[in-house]
């Protein structure tokens, strides 16, 4: 089962120090792995290759929960296709974060009492590498505390100039195929941070806001139309109705006075309009909404721009010069004066977009902007799955997947910002517009009347080429060649839309029909231990490096892969991370305890005709394991694979084998010796099959029980095919027997380490071998002569007569018992008189009568125990 044992590796130390330090350990064993290059990949290797990427985290960033959570679900597949002898590759890197960045850069200045524009483009982007250089990435520092087996020697930067000229590259190639194109269409609008941003950027919230319903056009051409934004009327071209709308037939087709204006405007039939909706009337501001920029290309209105990028009024008027939310209010008023408002809600609570960055509200507005057309790329993207050359995991957010490939919208990759990728356009002085490669020259100078586009790319359009930009694309490198694609991505479903559709577009446009990766496992949103999201502003944010410094980084780490079931969300508490450190303690503490008893791996396994009952049965439950966890790693079941690991390596090793273990060990001989061997050998597998998922403290064990260089290195175990069906049996007949006469004297009040006299009437096949084990765990001593049977518990099989004279009060006992027993049969009398009241049934809803049903089966479960504990007292 383990290499180490036919290697013969030095004789091992069994000097560990008597409680586990993380904080004296992490930091140390970490740099010794990358200085010893366990995590670099070699493009030249004839290993099969493994390769992810990490979602590249913002250069602004700093590690938070999220962060640390999908950390440690792609370290552990990577550690473990490492052992399996895999070349493997987890690609670090940084996004530029245009946006976050330039706020960042931006606010510095400010405490200096200037603007980007008092330094000028050149001088703002050098001040940004500046920033940098010196406080950006901090991440990195962080995600070495966490223990990310990440190649630092290939870290990348989105800006780096080898992803530049990949960014360049495939603009012109898109350009040249008319995948790019530059047009006017409604965008996400930041007034603060003025630039258009990407859906993801924009947070919706529910603001208290105010609906007016106003009345346009006078006597019978009258129509009643209702907004949030008043102001935005100034922008109206047309008033859209259903085109079946009884109420409307009349108006269709003529004019309407726009109240505080000197414009009329038509009224449109539409079928966008729904009808049942509150007027059935909507006026139509095709500048100012994506919607209303729908109908006026369908039915030729024009579009006022009533707003600049500020998000102040431009249009001519008394309202010229107010801001919009000003406007609104001058405006309803203006609208009031007049009789033209039919009806005010206040507040209107809705749902309004703000920017993620800055949290100023969203204005939609009309713009000229950079586009890339993603018809083709989205077929391509929605048939690589649909083909089955790459599979979402878990498989029901195809759907998902599906519903967005299928309907998107032509992408705007434009952002009026200076921190970026800029877009390679040039514009000459007769109207000539010409896309530059990244080998080629500008086509003219300032001097000579050619200008460079003066926006900067998306960060999503440079992310997305994220899975071979790394790798050295366009040039057709080594690394390209061995570790693309990507064997799996692993990330949130909450960009499975932004990122994922980008990566696989640009994926299969760039690298001839070739999806980027193999497998997308898509994991949830970490939430608090209540299911509530994480948040500043709700006080339940919670910094990872805090309980890694509290518990260890092995404690945070399990604690989240322990939560971590494919697509689902996961909560986490600070109790379940004391927990995980206590997990860490246990193993430490079991594994020295193992050693200075003389488990070990030198020399072969003995052959299982020389093995006990017990040790047959942990080697057979061991390889169940092997099997049990290779089989959930396959299926990225984190959770799953984490809680067998527990419970065995807890309940099953440590709590069983190893007490089970302890009379053999102090009996000495033979079979002592064939049980340390095979204890060497649970607990060297064990330690490599927790080790992906607990780094550190495996690695000190590890080492120390075997001699090996690094568990980092060492072969993952494989399922040897060894079972032993009858040795099972015999062990679970065993613990059911310790289990009961456990339950029974806690029943009675017995301490733990209370001995009392017991007799045991043993199955000669299977329990009398486990007698000494019996009486140990038991605290059960020999029945002497004095002895009298006051207890007999009948278990699997076994019989255990106990003398508990003396040992307990039996008089006070059956009073304490009687009393719990007239409560619990109060309790079923109650719940029985609610279930039989039929009017009661009829109204009470059906969680209380769950709840109540409940409460009945837990008091017949109470009368049976107790009873069952009265009949076991002693007589008299």
């Amino acid at each position: 089962m383990t290499e180490n044992a036919q290697q013969q590796p030095p004789a091992p130390s069994t000097d560990l120090p008597t409680q586990y330090a993380p904080a004296d350990v992490e930091g140390p064993l970490y740099e010794r792995w990358v200085e010893r290059g366990y995590f670099e990949a070699d493009a030249k290797s004839d290993k099969p290759p493994y390769t992810i990427v990490i979602p590249p985290p913002n250069v602004t960033g700093s590690l938070h929960l999220g962060h640390a959570f999908e950390h440690t679900l792609i370290d552990a597949l990577t550690r473990r296709k490492r052992m399996q002898g895999y070349e493997t590759l987890w690609q670090p890197g940084m996004d530029h974060a245009g946006i976050a960045t330039q706020n960042v850069v931006e606010r510095e200045l400010a405490k200096e009492g200037k603007s980007r524009h008092d330094l000028g483009r050149e001088t703002f982007v050098e001040r940004v590498w500046q920033w940098k250089g010196e406080s950006g990435g901090q991440i990195s520092g962080q995600m070495r505390r966490l223990g990310d087996g990440v190649a630092w020697s290939r870290e990348r930067f989105t800006m780096d100039e080898g992803l530049s000229q990949a960014v360049q590259t495939i603009f012109k190639r898109l350009y040249d195929d008319e995948l790019i194109y530059r047009a006017e269409r409604i965008i996400n609008w930041c007034p603060r941070c003025l630039t258009a941003i990407s859906d993801i950027e924009v947070e919706y919230q529910d603001d208290d806001g105010e609906l007016v319903s106003m009345k346009y056009g006078d006597g019978d051409d009258t129509i009643v139309v209702a907004t949030t934004r008043a102001e935005t009327m100034l922008g109206d071209t047309a008033v859209a109705v259903h085109p079946g709308d009884e109420r409307y037939k009349h108006l269709i087709g003529k004019l309407v006075k726009l109240p505080l204006t000197d414009r009329s405007i038509p009224v449109v039939a539409d079928e966008h309009v729904d009808p049942e909706f509150g007027t059935g009337a909507v006026k139509v501001t095709p500048a100012h909404d994506p919607n209303d920029f729908e109908i006026g290309q369908r039915h030729d209105l024009p579009a006022l721009t009533i707003m600049d990028e500020h998000a102040i009024i431009t249009a001519h008027g008394p309202f010229q010069g107010l801001d919009r939310l000003e406007a609104r209010s001058a405006i309803v008023a203006a609208l009031r004066a007049e009789g033209r408002i039919v009806a005010e809600k206040r507040p209107y609570v809705h749902s309004v977009g703000h920017c993620s960055r800055c949290k100023t509200t969203i204005e939609p507005r009309l713009s000229m902007q950079w586009w890339v057309k993603v018809g083709p790329l989205a077929k391509a993207a929605g048939d690589a799955v649909r083909d089955g050359k790459v599979k979402i995991h878990p498989q029901e957010m195809e759907k998902r997947y599906f519903d967005w490939v299928d309907n998107l919208h032509d992408w705007c990759i434009s952002r009026q910002l200076w921190w970026g990728h800029r877009i390679p356009v040039w514009y000459g002085p007769n109207g000539e517009v010409v896309c530059v490669g990244p080998d080629e020259e500008a086509p003219g100078t300032e001097a000579d009347g050619w200008r460079q586009d003066t926006d900067v790319l998306d960060t999503w359009f440079s992310s997305g080429l994220w899975p071979f930009s790394t790798l050295g694309w366009p040039e057709q490198t080594e690394s390209l060649a061995k570790f693309y694609p990507n064997s799996v991505l692993v990330t949130g479903y909450d960009i499975l839309f932004f990122w994922v559709a980008r990566m696989m577009m640009f994926g299969l446009y760039a690298m001839d029909g070739t999806p980027p990766f193999h497998t997308i496992a898509l994991h949830g949103m970490v939430r608090d231990q209540f299911g509530k999201k994480m948040s500043k502003s709700f006080g339940n944010a919670v910094n990872p490096l805090d309980w890694m410094d509290k518990y260890g980084s092995d404690a945070l780490r399990f604690t989240l892969a322990r939560g971590a079931n494919p697509g689902v969300d996961v909560p986490i508490g600070e109790d379940w991370v004391q927990g995980s450190r206590n997990f860490a303690n246990k193993i430490w503490n079991a594994t020295r305890f193992a050693m200075m008893n003389g488990a070990t791996i030198e020399g072969p396994l003995p052959d299982a005709s020389k093995m006990s009952a017990t040790d047959r049965w942990i080697l057979s439950r061991l390889n169940s394991v092997v099997a049990e966890v290779d089989a959930f790693y396959e299926d990225y079941q984190f959770a799953k694979l984490s809680d067998a690991l527990f419970h065995f390596a807890w309940d099953e090793v440590f709590d069983w084998y190893v007490e089970l273990s302890k009379t053999t060990f102090q009996a000495g001989g033979e079979a002592a010796e064939v049980s340390k061997r095979v204890l060497g050998e649970v607990l060297d597998v064990t330690l490599k099959l927790l080790h992906p998922v607990v780094p550190f403290v495996t690695e000190t064990l590890w080492t120390t029980l075997t001699g090996g260089e690094s568990v980092v290195i060492a072969d993952w175990p494989k399922d040897s095919g060894f079972r032993d069906a009858d040795a099972e049996r015999e062990i679970e007949s065993l613990q059911s027997v310790i289990t009961e006469v456990r339950r029974f004297r806690a029943d009675q009040g017995l301490q733990p380490g209370q001995r009392v006299p017991a007799r045991l009437t043993l199955d000669g096949t299977r329990f009398a071998p486990h007698e000494a084990a019996i009486r140990q765990l038991l605290r059960l001593q020999p029945e002497g002569d004095a002895f009298t049977a006051t207890a007999t518990l009948p278990v699997a099989g076994a019989e255990v007569a106990l003398d508990l004279s003396g040992t307990i009060d039996v008089a006070a006992e059956r009073k304490r018992l009687a009393k719990d027993l007239a409560a619990a049969e109060k309790e079923k009398s109650q719940a029985n008189g609610k279930l039989g009241n039929e009017a009661f049934l009829a109204k009470a809803p059906d969680h209380v009568v769950d709840k109540i049903r409940t409460r009945l089966a837990k008091a017949e479960e109470d009368i049976a125990r107790i009873q069952a504990q009265l009949e076991r007292l002693p007589q008299g």
